[in-house]
């Protein structure tokens, strides 16, 4: 009875902030995806180095990405998932 009590109140009390964490969560992920992509994008990365062996593990989720930050087609001049 008292682990349901403590579930309830857990949820009573997190289930205002899901959104905004949530929203944060996706500007976080949108400001890296950019930090990684930024070279091909054309913004200058003095991190670029340390950040290309990344980008393959991030191609998966670039579609959704550039459509979010409002970008028609794919800015990448060799990948084109669109």
């Amino acid at each position: 009875m008292l682990a349901g009590l403590a579930d309830f109140l857990r949820e009573f009390y997190a289930a205002p902030f899901r959104g905004a964490v949530a929203r944060a969560k996706r500007q976080e992920d949108d400001l890296f995806m950019l930090l990684v992509f930024s070279e091909m994008v054309g913004v200058p990365n003095p991190a670029s180095y340390f950040t290309l062996e990344l980008q393959p593990l991030l191609y998966e989720d670039f579609h959704e990405w550039h459509k979010r930050m409002g970008m028609e087609h794919s800015p990448l001049e060799g990948f084109h998932c669109c």
